[in-house]
C-alpha cells in the first residue's frame, strides 16, 4: 500500500530530474513551439502522452513485480531500485556514467518505436502530440528507468501507475516551459549547481532506499516465512498423536461412563 509521501517523493523524482529530460527529449519539448495557434493544444496533448505512457508502464511493471510472491524477490527489487537511483544521481552529477550502460540497452528496444514516432513529424494536431508523447515516453533513460525500478517495489498495478503518474506530473513543470518557449527555465536547469543538487536528492533517495530495505529486511521475509510455518504448524496439530493402525486404549478411571456396576 503506497502512502502520500510515497507519492510527493515520486513526484520529487520527476522534478529534480528534468534537467536530465531536457537533454533527453527537450529538443522535442522545444519545437513544439513552432506550432502556430494550435501550440497549446498539441502541447499538453504531447506531454499527456508522455503521463500516459509513464503510468501504463508502471502498472504494467507493477502487475509482473506483484505476481511473484517471494521475499527475497522483494528484498531485490527494492536493492535494484535504490541502487539504480543511485547510479542516476551520479550521472547527472557527471561524477560517474555507468547508469548510461543501461540506456544503451534499452536502445535497441527504442529503435522500433522511434521510426514510429519519426512518422508523426511534424505534428499537425493534438492526437498526432498525445501519439508522440506516449511514444517517447519509453525512450532509453535512465531516469525513468529508476522510476520504474522504484515504482515496481510497490508490486501492484494500481499502486505503481500512481507512483509513476505522479513522477511524470514532476516532470512538466520544466517540460512545459521548455516547449512554450521559456528558455531561461532551460538555462537554469542545465546549471551546474541544480545539476549537483539533482544528483544528490537522487543519490540521498537512493541511500534512503537501501538503508529502509536494510533494515526492515526482518519484517518482510518473516510474515512470508510465517505464513508458511502457521500452516504447517496448524496441519501438524490437525493430525492425531497416535498412529491410525494402533489400538485406542481407553482408562476408565477417566471416564466414569465406561465402568460396569
Amino acid at each position: 500500500m503506497i502512502s502520500a509521501a510515497d507519492i510527493v517523493a515520486a513526484f520529487g523524482i520527476g522534478l529534480a530530474g528534468t534537467g536530465h529530460c531536457l537533454g533527453m527529449c527537450g529538443g522535442i519539448a522545444a519545437a513544439l513551439s513552432l506550432g502556430g495557434p494550435k501550440t497549446p493544444a498539441t502541447t499538453w496533448a504531447y506531454h499527456g502522452g508522455r503521463v500516459v505512457s509513464y503510468t501504463t508502464l508502471g502498472a504494467v511493471l507493477g502487475l509482473l513485480a506483484g505476481s511473484v510472491a517471494i521475499s527475497e524477490w522483494t528484498i531485490g527489487l527494492r536493492y535494484v531500485a535504490g541502487a539504480l537511483m543511485i547510479a542516476m544521481g551520479l550521472a547527472i552529477a557527471e561524477w560517474w556514467r555507468g547508469v548510461m550502460v543501461l540506456e544503451r540497452g534499452g536502445a535497441m528496444l527504442w529503435a522500433p518505436i522511434q521510426r514510429l514516432s519519426s512518422g508523426l513529424l511534424p505534428i499537425r494536431s493534438p492526437w498526432q502530440g498525445f501519439a508522440l508523447g506516449c511514444c517517447w515516453g519509453m525512450m532509453p533513460c535512465g531516469l525513468i528507468y529508476s522510476a520504474l525500478a522504484w515504482a515496481a517495489t510497490a508490486q501492484s498495478a494500481s499502486g505503481s501507475a500512481i507512483l509513476m503518474a505522479a513522477f511524470g506530473v514532476g516532470t512538466l513543470p520544466a517540460m512545459l516551459a521548455t516547449s512554450l518557449g521559456a528558455s531561461s527555465v532551460h538555462a537554469m536547469l542545465r546549471h551546474r549547481g541544480i545539476k549537483l543538487f539533482t544528483g544528490l536528492f537522487l543519490i540521498l533517495c537512493g541511500v534512503w532506499t537501501i538503508t529502509i530495505t536494510t533494515l526492515h529486511r526482518e519484517h518482510i521475509v518473516q510474515p512470508m516465512h510465517s505464513g508458511a510455518h502457521g500452516s504447517q504448524h496448524q496441519h501438524s496439530h490437525s493430525q492425531p498423536s497416535h498412529s491410525s493402525g494402533a489400538p485406542r486404549t481407553v482408562d476408565p478411571t477417566q471416564h466414569p461412563h465406561h465402568q460396569h456396576h
